[in-house]
């Protein structure tokens, strides 16, 4: 974990500064993720980046406790916060492995880029389930390199040993789905836009 923390506070400031590669597919996640949420939600968010979309949901909840292991990202995050007067995001420096959460606590979990990022992906599926309340909903997205760029794989490979890029686990749609109903959940809404390699889920624990 600690070289991928080293890796995302290098890039924090580029990562911040970049403008999102598929603005209309961004607005549709935020709009479909929406019609989950209510103003007593509780939503933890894991890998937040620079916190823009738990900003952006912050209006339409109770309280978003969004996490990532970049200090420099959460630097960013915490700035963002204080310049928009948003009072009900908690940002903090945390794995998902060493996050302290109370089981069935909350309402809505958020993976947005991360599932492809971790080491046990199976795992934390698994405390997503336990940490969300029953009926409560788990919204990922996730890029599914196995599907659309397996070609890259050895240049991805090169590409992490010189710090280029974060670790990524290859993997593809169909594995994907499965892992996230063999951890209990149901999935409601499968998407990905043509050419795009993350996939969005909103999946549900019964």
């Amino acid at each position: 974990m600690a070289a991928s923390a080293r890796f995302w506070n290098r890039i924090a400031n580029k990562y911040a500064a970049s403008p999102i590669a598929d603005e209309a597919a961004y607005q549709h996640k935020l709009e479909k993720t929406r019609t989950y949420l209510t103003p007593d939600s509780h939503v933890l968010e894991l890998g937040c980046g620079t916190g823009s979309t738990a900003l952006l949901h912050a209006p339409h909840v109770k309280e978003i406790r969004a996490t990532d292991i970049s200090p420099a990202m959460i630097d960013i995050a915490q700035a963002k916060a204080a310049e928009a007067g948003i009072e009900n995001v908690h940002f903090e420096v945390s794995s998902l492995e060493d996050l302290d959460c109370e089981g069935e606590s909350q309402d809505v979990v958020l993976t947005l880029s991360l599932l492809h990022l971790l080491e046990d992906r199976h795992a934390a599926l698994e405390e997503i389930r336990h940490w969300l309340k029953p009926g409560g909903v788990f919204v990922s997205s996730t890029a599914c390199v196995g599907d659309k760029l397996w070609f890259m794989w050895p240049f991805l490979k090169v590409a992490r040993l010189f710090g280029a890029v974060p670790m990524v686990k290859l993997f593809g749609r169909t594995r994907l789905v499965r892992d996230i109903e063999a951890a209990g959940f149901q999935i409601e809404y499968d998407w990905r836009p043509d050419k795009a390699v993350a996939v969005f889920i909103i999946a549900r624990r019964p």
